[in-house]
């Protein structure tokens, strides 16, 4: 068994919660994690991460969206040191960016949430600052439910990449 699941299923539940919301900022959604333990696999661990996720919920989403720090910004919100890191990682291609993209991504980004209410939010592995740009262009023209399930998709994309992250430690 890997080691790193070893020890979330032995942890006392504060500390497996904070194992789980550095994953993923929705409270609900690490603490349906944590009583699902003891897990068998890494296997089982993701699709029990996805199968929680699709019970989530308006909130739930919105919550996991406002800790992570806006596309393009150096800070992250809320996040703890871990999940900080790990934005940092997945964004990282934004300190290369010009600063022309820089600014059009601020702009983006205001405008999306004054349309939609709450932060843009994409899976930005290895994606370029000109990619998630041309993204945010895009997602623009959503209507606000169908963007709140896109956005959702991409915080899911996100989780399982920090519950790789994690699990690969």
């Amino acid at each position: 068994m890997n080691s790193v699941l070893a020890q979330w299923n032995q942890a006392d539940e504060a500390t497996a919660l904070a194992a789980m919301l550095a994953c993923c900022s929705a409270r609900r959604w690490a603490e349906a994690m944590v009583a699902l333990r003891p897990s068998n696999s890494v296997g089982e661990v993701r699709r029990a991460a996805d199968q929680v996720w699709s019970t989530m919920e308006e909130p739930d989403w919105i919550e996991a969206f406002a800790a992570h720090p806006r596309i393009g910004e150096r800070e992250a919100r809320s996040m703890q040191t871990t999940a900080a890191d790990w934005s940092q990682q997945e964004q990282s291609s934004t300190a290369l960016a010009p600063p022309q993209v820089l600014t059009e991504l601020a702009q983006g980004n205001a405008l999306y949430e004054q349309i939609f209410g709450f932060s843009y939010i994409v899976c930005a592995t290895g994606k370029s600052a000109e990619e998630m740009l041309a993204i945010l262009r895009r997602r623009l023209s959503n209507d606000r439910q169908q963007e709140l399930r896109e956005a959702a998709e991409q915080q899911r994309e996100i989780m399982q990449i920090r519950l790789g992250k994690w699990l690969a430690e």
